[in-house]
């Protein structure tokens, strides 16, 4: 890994094309995705897809905007205050080949807009042809993004992280990406600013007696199919439930595309856990921390407030969580592995920077610089001191 990131820092453009041939046998002698190959993905996409995509986008960025508008607004009081400011420039990682997520580009780069990022740059692994895929090509040109770059792994981060010859060096890199991926940006972290450390996808399944088996069975696997690594449990109040559940769980499996994918996650991470109340069934939600709790619950509204470590809270059965993947508007990028305790999705927070500012005039000074001064000379910086005291003095004299 810290090879990689060193070839990348001493050769740029080289090691970032040497390591591509090497990992993902993809030949290609250029870098940045041209304006041509972009319009070009547009004949290989379905018309509908596209118009997914586009509704999708206008869906994620009227949720982001309005986000903006709340969060993290400048102020000042008594002349002491904050200046918010978005990032100059940012680097969306957007992970495979084999399943292409244009979502996640969508859901990455267009919180990063909202927020008024002057430049929203994308990497993505490239096929054995050397092209991205287009569907993700024209989920970029969708979101408005400033270049696409075929990089993929630890070399993308790190030509991120660096700069190269073709890549521009940005201020914070985010997306998620395989286990190589988040190596690269724990790393890199403090060259750059990275978003957080993603695992593989989570989901707890919170249901009681009158949820519908079918619909537990489909929420679980809709999680099941990312990863061979994913998570997905049912905590239920109802054994037969339980047992309904992994009954659909198997004949869903039977008609998916990727069934030994799903297939996989349940037999290495899957289950269901019985409890006695839905109090305990929340109180092991919150404990576990999940990316996407989902409430297949009677008053599912009222359950909800008892929520306090989830990455997404989907109440109800007509809230399923593949809504949140897609159309609903917050960004699916979610905290993993537990870090839902202390983190948040992704949002045009991600995308923004406080200053401090102090302006104070001088009656300020007055009322807050004989305290300061005490403060300065207590803990033995006498220049502090006389930084304040020095201008009290002018202030008196003048």
């Amino acid at each position: 890994m810290r090879r990689i990131l060193r070839d990348v820092r001493q050769e740029g453009d080289e090691a970032v094309l040497r390591y591509g041939r090497a990992f993902d046998g993809s030949a290609y002698s250029t870098l940045r995705v041209g304006p041509e190959e972009i319009r070009a993905a547009y004949e290989q996409v379905e018309a509908p897809v596209v118009d997914a995509l586009r509704f999708a986008a206008e869906r994620i960025r009227a949720f982001h905007e309005e986000q903006r508008r709340h969060v993290m607004q400048s102020f000042q009081r008594e002349g002491v205050g904050v200046q918010v400011s978005p990032l100059a420039r940012v680097g969306v990682y957007v992970p495979g080949t084999a399943a292409v997520y244009p979502s996640s580009l969508l859901m990455t780069a267009l919180p990063a807009k909202a927020a008024g990022v002057e430049e929203v740059l994308v990497a993505s692994p490239a096929g054995p042809d050397g092209r991205v895929s287009p569907i993700k090509l024209v989920a970029a040109e969708i979101a408005g993004v400033d270049g696409v770059f075929r990089m993929s792994g630890a070399q993308a981060i790190a030509a991120f992280a660096y700069g190269t010859e073709s890549v521009p060096k940005v201020d914070k890199v985010c997306g998620p990406g395989n286990v190589f991926v988040t190596l690269a940006k724990r790393e890199v972290f403090g060259e750059v600013g990275i978003d957080a450390l993603y695992g593989p996808s989570e989901t707890i399944v919170v249901a009681d007696e009158s949820a519908s088996p079918v619909l537990c069975a489909a929420d679980l696997l809709a999680q099941a199919e990312h990863d061979e690594l994913a998570t997905p449990i049912l905590i239920t109040t109802s054994r037969e439930l339980a047992e309904r559940t992994a009954a659909e769980v198997e004949r869903q499996l039977a008609s998916l595309e990727r069934r030994e994918v799903a297939h996989a996650a349940f037999e290495a991470r899957g289950g269901a856990v019985v409890v006695a109340s839905l109090d305990e069934a929340l109180e092991l939600a919150n404990e576990f921390a999940p990316e996407h709790l989902c409430l297949l619950v009677r008053d599912a509204e009222r359950w909800a407030q008892k929520v306090r470590n989830a990455g997404g809270v989907f109440v109800g059965e007509e809230s399923p969580e593949t809504l949140g993947d897609y159309t609903a508007g917050p960004s699916h990028v979610m905290p993993t592995m537990g870090t839902a305790r202390f983190a948040s999705p992704l949002g045009v927070q991600d995308f923004l920077k406080v200053t401090s500012v102090v302006a104070v005039d001088g009656a300020a000074l007055r009322a807050l610089g004989p305290a300061a001064v005490r403060i300065a000379r207590a803990e033995g910086f006498t220049a502090h001191a006389r930084s304040i005291e020095l201008r009290l003095e002018e202030e008196g004299s003048a």
